[in-house]
């Protein structure tokens, strides 16, 4: 009785704090109050331009050349190559979601010595399907307890299993969901598990916290590739959580190594982008609401800005980075570049309208400058016409929803379409009338 009146009172203290946040959020510009154009013709087109020969020049030198841009001017060394250790695993519950699947849960360690780091991978396997199945790994805002909807897992704070009961903060996380969509906080595991696809997840900041810095201690200590470099901004970071995680379950005979998809949403869609421009494993990326220093284009746009963004997040990328937010002419590289490295394999950019913050008329104009690179392949790139005329089944797909910053399941169906596209071989089609 004491615990739930403490809850109680907790909950009323916080009201007004809850309100002030929910309006605050709710009135600012880059939350959704604004519509991003739908015309593309009338606007500048990507700087500089892709330029490529050929599909063997492209392979052997021009992309070889553009991670090294990118890597030198935006995100820092991206942490490739580095040895992934299971420390240890448990089966959570062998009945997760009603039966449909297993949850487990992975201790993984990056690097070696002094130097290496852990985290937990929370990763549900379908029980209702015969093996080897399609791998989804996500990276996230919260913690694995939240996304998977299952209190018994490590708490990232205590590395100490839950008590079987959901945060007590729940009054915030809340108005959290109510601003931003009841898919920010968690996974739509079900529907992956009846795909037929296993789900895995781990908690960004459990690797690298998501403040600045707390960020820059972690990273200046972070384990070093072959050649002494360390990464220099989260964003490259938080990528070798997907490798990692790739390297343990890539050797579970449960898992199909040729079907991976990574998805990550907002700070965490730069960093899936980012993943599957360094990483061929992955064969489908979910980049959802990335915008600048993600899918969007860096000149020519509204919302956040180069200078905005390293201000008031410096710990997501290179330090270098920042000299070119009053001096975008001199930036040599932009991210139509950062897509293109990903053909021939498949990528998803997901928009709201309401979220001009993020630039979704950038990204679609990203996303068209990026395309020549799977026409060199030989791949379809982007096959559609306009922002609003969503294709699931190509190489680059653009999808773009009428509200603003967060996942709501309009999202989470077209995720689920453009999967279903690679890895089921589904026609589904998705609605995108622009309401």
């Amino acid at each position: 009785m004491a615990g739930m009146f403490g809850k109680i009172v907790r909950t009323v203290l916080m009201l007004p704090v809850l309100g002030f946040v929910a309006i605050v959020a709710t009135s600012c510009t880059q939350l959704g109050l604004n519509y991003a154009s739908l015309e593309t013709d009338n606007k500048p087109a990507a700087y500089p331009p892709l330029e490529i020969t050929s599909a063997a020049d492209w392979t052997a030198t021009t992309a070889p050349d553009l991670r090294s841009a990118l890597e030198t001017h935006i995100f820092g060394p991206v942490p490739t190559g580095l040895p992934a250790r299971l420390i240890s695993s448990r089966v959570v519950d062998p009945r997760y979601k009603g039966g449909r699947g297993q949850l487990e849960e992975y201790l993984i360690e990056i690097g070696e010595g002094a130097e290496a780091l852990r985290f937990h991978l929370a990763v549900a396997f379908p029980t209702t399907v015969e093996g080897p199945v399609p791998l989804v790994i996500g990276q996230t805002f919260s913690q694995n307890d939240s996304v998977m909807e299952n209190w018994t897992l490590t708490s990232p704070f205590t590395g100490l299993p839950g008590d079987g009961e959901p945060d007590s903060g729940g009054a915030m996380m809340g108005v959290v969901k109510f601003i931003f969509g009841s898919y920010i906080a968690k996974a739509p595991t079900e529907d992956y598990l009846e795909r037929g696809f296993a789900f895995a997840n781990f908690y960004a900041a459990e690797l690298v916290p998501d403040r600045a810095g707390p960020a820059r201690a972690v990273l200046s200590r972070f384990p070093q590739m072959a050649d002494g470099r360390r990464p220099t901004g989260a964003v490259a970071a938080w990528a070798a959580g997907y490798f990692a995680a790739m390297d343990i379950l890539d050797a579970d005979p449960r898992i199909d190594p040729s079907q991976t998809a990574v998805i990550g949403h907002s700070r965490h869609g730069k960093s899936a982008l980012l993943a599957g421009a360094f990483d061929p494993r992955i064969e489908a990326v979910i980049s959802h609401q990335s915008g600048t220093g993600g899918a969007s284009l860096s000149r020519d746009k509204p919302g956040e800005t180069v200078k905005q963004i390293v201000r008031g997040y410096p710990h997501w990328f290179d330090p270098g980075y920042a000299a070119y937010g009053d001096d975008l002419d001199a930036l040599p590289v932009d991210q139509h570049m950062l897509i293109a490295l990903i053909a021939p394999r498949r990528v998803l950019l997901g928009n709201g309208r309401r979220d001009v913050w993020s630039d979704p008329n950038g990204a679609y104009r990203a996303a068209e400058a990026a395309s020549l690179a799977w026409q060199t392949l030989g791949a379809p790139g982007l096959v559609q016409n306009g922002m609003t005329d969503f294709n699931p089944g190509a190489g680059v797909s653009y999808f773009v929803r009428p509200g603003g910053h967060g996942i709501v399941r309009e999202d989470i169906d077209a995720f689920l379409a453009f999967l279903d596209a690679g890895f089921n071989g589904s026609t589904s089609s998705y609605d995108t009338a622009i309401r």
